[in-house]
């Protein structure tokens, strides 16, 4: 028999799943259902942060992260900050 194991360590057969699909089926009520969110929160009010990579040298990522690390801050919020003053200086 097939087990399967949830995030939270409980174990479940074939068994448990028919169960739940049965349940699902039968009247379970999606308005009543917790809306989980997954990943990041967003940085702003609208509801998408999107990602932007870039690439470095060595010198410039080892001097970030010792920067980070100092300020305790993330190399992310660091990077942040320094395109934000980037871009309103250039406008």
């Amino acid at each position: 028999m097939t087990k399967f194991k949830t995030d939270s360590g409980e174990t479940h057969g074939a068994n448990d799943l028919e169960a739940l699909a049965d349940e699902a089926e039968r009247d379970y009520d999606l308005d009543e259902a917790t809306k989980v969110t997954v990943g990041r929160p967003s940085l702003g009010a609208r509801g998408v942060s999107p990602r932007v990579q870039v690439r470095v040298d060595a010198d410039l990522a080892n001097s970030l992260r010792d920067r980070a690390l100092k300020e305790h801050r993330s190399v992310s919020e660091i990077a942040r900050t320094a395109l934000r003053e980037y871009i309103d200086r250039a406008a």
